[in-house]
């Protein structure tokens, strides 16, 4: 029988369709990854940018694994805070509202392009001018808005109403102070042109050439932190995964601290590892209990672990058993009660895996002229300040919950997965991992099942669990809230397997995934 040639599961079936296109014409998993993310400019407008930042952890033939880092980095300088534009928007959706702030005082170096390049020096095969191809083709002739690209284009439209320059792209072209709906076509003619050069010119066009030069000026002009300097100092960093083993048998490799998410997947793990899964089934009570006092103790920790040693991240060290421990405990007497972010994973049969994780943020309503780019908002993303905006470290890497991840099984099998949804990341790919661990289940089904996520004191339970399981969860969460269906809020885990039964790949239906074999 003719072996696959690989798998691919991402955001949108146009980048899926550009992955399968490289790797049916000779690239490996990495050079489908760099052309998928290139597409997802054009196709995934709002999750994705060149003005962005991201992570890929890859996974080569061999079994050696690395980690990417090329997200957003701040400033060398900071501004006087009276200078600077950043004000609040309200990203609505639907049954929540969550604030975001924009503007040129939010925009973090970013790291989206030197990283690809970085990718494409070291493990791709194609030329990036053919890597490239696909997405110029898309921006030329335009994508149809599908359903989920207009729905968090309506999401977030307070940044894309922001300027005039968003608007000539993303404006309604009958409807005034609109933006394009389902079924409208995008074009990005100025997105073509630019790509067309990177990929002629190289990374060095958009870090030290004519993209730094327009940046510079806009942000001296319009109060913004980031100058040609911070382009210019800019760096891609290969780390060590994180890794761990899960019950003995799974063996799991994560993006390691300045992140955050990995480390706080790998403590809520070290929390359930002892927990027999046979005792709750999913959905139970007892299963929906012990989890969110998981996920709420990880939080806790967090915070304690910070305090206790004034840091500002969490590292591998609170992954020690006996700080680990402390929180053990709770759980085991608990379970007796009975922001624009997508992810691409690839797989080839030669054993390559990528993958990758990328965010704009939501964006800060500002594009830079000429190229269709809206730069990303970093600096006003909450979740990534806890301790505050304007009070951010200077030239540091930004912390994230972006947590590209693999996952290598017991039978053989290896997972390639990551997540959208900002603090609600660590939680989806955390259920994901046990739904496939714990509960046995088919990779779709670990994907598709509903979420729950616990932040404070607060439960949010995703639509399609049992009444009845549901029932004592909600006497001792009585600050919660159910929602009404599956919503993009609990993350999108665009995941991909092989194993036994050869390739498998799982689409998150949240954040309109997609995901195909390929012959």
């Amino acid at each position: 029988m003719r072996q696959n040639t690989g798998v691919i599961a991402a955001g949108h079936e146009l980048t899926v369709r550009v992955a399968e296109d490289i790797l049916k014409s000779g690239g490996n998993a990495f050079d489908a990854v760099v052309a998928a993310h290139l597409a997802a400019f054009v196709t995934e407008p709002v999750l994705a940018s060149p003005a962005g930042g991201g992570f890929l952890l890859a996974r080569s033939s061999d079994g050696s694994q690395s980690l990417y880092d090329f997200f957003t980095h701040t400033p060398r300088r900071r501004r006087d805070p009276g200078e600077v534009e950043f004000y609040p928007i309200s990203a609505d959706f639907g049954e929540t509202v969550q604030e975001f702030h924009i503007g040129m005082g939010s925009i973090a170096t970013p790291g989206t392009i030197k990283g690809l390049y970085a990718i494409h020096r070291d493990l791709c095969r194609m030329p990036m001018k053919r890597l490239a191809e696909p997405a110029i083709a898309l921006a030329q002739k335009g994508v149809v808005m599908n359903h989920f690209q207009a729905y968090i284009l309506d999401i977030v439209q307070a940044i894309f109403l922001a300027s005039d320059d968003s608007m000539r792209i993303y404006g309604h072209p009958e409807h005034k102070d609109s933006l394009i709906r389902k079924g409208d076509r995008l074009l990005q003619p100025d997105m073509a042109d630019f790509l067309e050069v990177l990929a002629s010119e190289g990374d060095n066009f958009f870090y030290r050439g004519e993209i730094a030069a327009m940046v510079d000026r806009m942000s001296r002009q319009r109060g913004g932190h980031i100058t040609r300097d911070d382009f210019d100092s800019y760096e891609v960093i290969r780390r060590n995964p994180l890794r761990l083993t899960y019950r003995e048998n799974t063996g799991l490799a994560f993006n390691p601290a300045p992140s955050s998410g990995g480390t706080l997947i790998a403590f809520a793990l070290r929390l359930m590892e002892e927990a027999d899964p046979s005792d709750h089934p999913f959905g139970s009570s007892g299963h929906l209990l012990r989890l969110a006092k998981v996920q709420q103790l990880t939080d806790i920790a967090r915070i304690d672990y910070l305090a206790r040693n004034n840091l500002s991240v969490p590292g591998e060290q609170m992954l020690d058993p006996v700080f680990v421990a402390e929180y053990r405990d709770q759980i085991a007497d608990y379970a007796r009660f009975t922001r624009g972010t997508t992810h691409i994973s690839i797989m080839d049969r030669q054993g390559n895996t990528a993958s990758l994780s990328t965010s704009n943020g939501e964006g800060c309503g500002c594009i830079i002229p000429g190229t269709g780019i809206m730069l990303n908002n970093m600096l006003g993303e909450e979740d990534l300040h806890p301790g505050g905006f304007q009070q951010w470290p200077e030239d540091k890497r930004i912390t994230s919950m972006m947590t590209p991840g693999i996952m290598a099984m017991k039978d053989g099998s290896v997972v390639a997965f990551g997540s959208g949804g900002s603090n609600r990341i660590r939680t989806a790919i955390l259920q994901v991992i046990l739904n496939l661990t714990d509960y046995k289940m088919t990779l779709e089904d670990a994907v598709q099942m509903p979420r729950i996520h616990c932040e404070k004191d607060f439960l949010s339970i995703e639509h399609g669990f049992d009444a009845a399981g549901l029932g004592p969860v909600l006497e001792v969460w009585p600050d919660h809230k159910i929602w009404s269906a599956s919503n993009l809020f609990f993350g999108g885990v665009h995941s991909v397997m092989s194993g036994p039964d050869g390739f498998q790949g799982a689409g998150d239906l949240r954040r309109g995934g997609v995901a195909k074999i390929v012959s």
